[in-house]
């Protein structure tokens, strides 16, 4: 068992013990309500992640003001009546002592049109957000000074609401950020023009908090450690930041990364390394004196305690790792790594998110609700007969058995696993292996009867009369009708990534989803010449987007052509035509035709099986072909009405 011992020393953050070094960093939950009030649904979320064992929880993005933003549904503390809800989550959390601390921020200039008061964003500076297609007006003096006056009142009700600390976002390009940046800060005043003047803002913040909350009271800053974009902060620039806040009285920096203009670095997919920003918190550390908070893509408490044990943070955020399992703490402390629900950085709670709906995880079905699952028992132990040992097969295999039932799971192939094994297949998506163990192992721990290489039919489920029978068959391929495409140069992605088939050069993938461009680098790694041909006017529009950005500049480094709005009308043995924009037709010089256009359900065994078993269910790509994400909340969500 690997030791963490310095994952679980407590520290001090100014007045406030910590009692372990792991941080539940403000991630985006979109829980609020439409005016901004705290609902059950952050009681729950914080209340099931203190309980887990985390030291502090961050709550994030919290409105301070509403005269230049309107109240779009994010968490508001710009009067008292908001102080009564944000102390019921600082209730839940306290009951199993922890710290919380909560995020005060603005976003300026980093907001639609229609979020702004009067249409028109603020900013430092006179500025444009290409994210948001916005330009910003610049702040007066005294409008700046009201504002410095809102998120010192603000701090303070966060005190008289029980939070155990504050921190400013001074990150991610919002209002504060965009003060000590020189990319948005243009201004030669009192509040701009050097890095010392840039800085007046978020001092005057400081100060005029502590006249409200006292010396005592622990506040903390995030920064952006690099924002990764020309003309915009570096390391050395924020080791400069940083040591005047801790001159200041800072008592923690939270150190991330990116604005939004480079907000793909600042939530890295799994392409990523794991860590691969912690020397950001680094340099800040051999800066300061106080403690530095790391975060980016840090999922594995072995990897937490290797980051503290040689002293590049003090601290460790774990925001989606602890979205994917909130008692990975509790599990580390007893060594039970193997138990860790695994995130692999699929991003789809930051999808969900992005699109202003409730945040959920692909692989925690308990995400996002307003009440977990029971762990409970059935009222019935039934005997439940599982066909399809893929995600969503051994997701309700495993639930059934953990709620007492007998459960045999049966796969006709000679491994679980299903599409996972291809899904883990394309270079940089390795991660997803890690969950397909961990499934494989949480269906034996939990007492499932796994029978492989056996095909279920219709005689073979009566036979065994089970009480209950959960189809989870999966999908197949499809395979269009196009001349040709019966030809012995033409393969499907999925044998392609089964190793079942060995490319030859000039290779065209038909289809530019996220199967064939993933197909497609696959290829291009092994030394192939790879171009992918899509018939709709953009490629990768079912991936996660800064998933899509990374891949695409990999394409460019490996050469990897990419055509758009054509489509194939032939194939023969060594070419491929298509006709593009205005009916003009080309032909391509291919070797190997991989076709990745899609998949339907493969229900056939569903349908025979209806009205044959008192309990028959379906679930994940044999109701409709989807993610993995629908296919483990599916299969939840049957498990239980077993």
């Amino acid at each position: 068992m690997t030791a963490l011992t310095r994952l679980f020393e407590p520290i001090r953050i100014g007045t406030m013990e910590v009692k372990n070094r792991i941080v539940m960093p403000p991630m985006g939950t979109r829980f609020a309500s439409v005016s901004g009030e705290a609902t059950s649904y952050h009681i729950n979320h914080y209340f099931t992640r203190a309980q887990g064992g985390t030291g502090l929880l961050i709550v994030p993005w919290v409105l301070v003001d509403t005269t230049f933003e309107k109240k779009t549904g994010r968490l508001r503390i710009d009067t008292d009546e908001h102080i009564r809800g944000l102390n019921d989550i600082v209730e839940a959390v306290h009951i199993h002592k922890a710290k919380i601390a909560i995020q005060l921020s603005l976003g300026g200039r980093a907001i639609s049109s229609s979020e702004a008061v009067g249409e028109v964003p603020i900013a430092p500076s006179k500025a444009f957000c290409a994210p948001y297609g916005t330009t910003a007006r610049a702040l007066t003096l005294d409008e700046i000074d009201y504002l410095v006056e809102a998120f010192a009142k603000a701090s303070f009700r966060a005190k008289e609401a029980g939070f155990d600390a504050i921190e400013y976002h001074g990150a991610s390009g919002y209002l504060i950020s965009q003060f000590l940046s020189p990319f948005v800060n243009k201004r030669t005043d009192a509040y701009g023009g050097t890095p010392q003047k840039r800085l007046t803002f978020l001092l005057e913040i400081i100060e005029r908090t502590r006249e409200k909350v006292g010396k005592d009271f622990p506040q903390m800053v995030r920064i952006s450690g690099d924002e990764f974009i020309e003309g915009g902060l570096t390391l050395e620039d924020n080791k400069f930041i940083a040591k005047n806040l801790a001159d200041a009285g800072v008592s923690c920096i939270d150190v991330t990364m990116g604005i939004v203009e480079s907000y793909h670095k600042a939530m890295p997919p799994m392409c990523i390394p794991r860590a691969a920003y912690v020397h950001l918190a680094q340099g800040i550390k051999e800066t300061v004196d106080i403690p530095v908070i790391a975060v980016g893509r840090i999922n594995d408490p072995r990897l937490a305690e290797q980051i503290l044990v040689e002293g590049k943070a003090d601290l460790v955020a774990m925001g989606r790792a602890l979205f994917a399992d909130p008692e990975l703490p509790i599990k580390a402390r007893r060594g039970k790594f193997d138990d860790i629900t695994p995130c692999f950085a699929c991003l789809r709670c930051e999808m969900a998110t992005s699109r202003n709906i409730r945040v959920h995880c692909t692989v925690n079905p308990n995400l996002g609700r307003i009440q977990n699952y029971p762990l409970s028992l059935a009222k019935q132990q039934k005997r439940v007969l599982v066909i399809g040992g893929g995600p969503a097969g051994m997701t309700a295999a495993t639930v059934a058995a953990q709620r007492g039932h007998d459960v045999t799971l049966y796969e006709k192939q000679g491994m679980l696993g299903g599409q996972l094994i291809l899904a883990g297949t394309p270079p940089l998506k390795e991660e997803i292996n890690y969950y397909t163990d961990y499934l494989v192992n949480q269906a034996a721990k939990s007492g499932v009867n796994i029978v492989l290489r056996k095909e279920v039919t219709r005689e073979l489920v009566q036979n065994e009369t089970p009480d209950a029978v959960v189809v989870a068959t999966g999908s197949v391929q499809i395979i269009p009708r196009i001349p040709g495409v019966d030809g012995p140069n033409v393969v499907s992605a999925w044998e392609v990534l089964a190793g079942e088939f060995k490319a030859k050069d000039n290779v065209f993938v038909v289809g530019g989803g996220m199967v064939g461009l993933e197909t497609a680098e696959y290829l291009a790694e092994k030394g192939k010449t790879v171009a992918v041909i899509e018939m709709l006017s953009d490629v990768g529009i079912d991936m996660e987007p800064f998933s899509k950005v990374f891949l695409l500049e990999r394409f460019q480094e490996m050469g990897v052509r990419v055509f758009t709005s054509m489509k194939v009308n032939k194939i023969s043995s060594d070419s491929l035509e298509a006709t593009g924009a205005n009916s003009k037709k080309h032909v391509f010089k291919a070797g190997t035709v991989v076709i990745a256009v899609g998949s339907r359900s493969c229900d056939e065994l569903y349908d025979s099986l209806e009205g044959q078993v008192n309990e028959l269910y379906k679930i994940g790509d044999c109701v409709r072909p989807s993610r993995i994400l629908e296919a483990i909340h599916e299969a939840t969500f049957v498990a239980y009405q077993i």
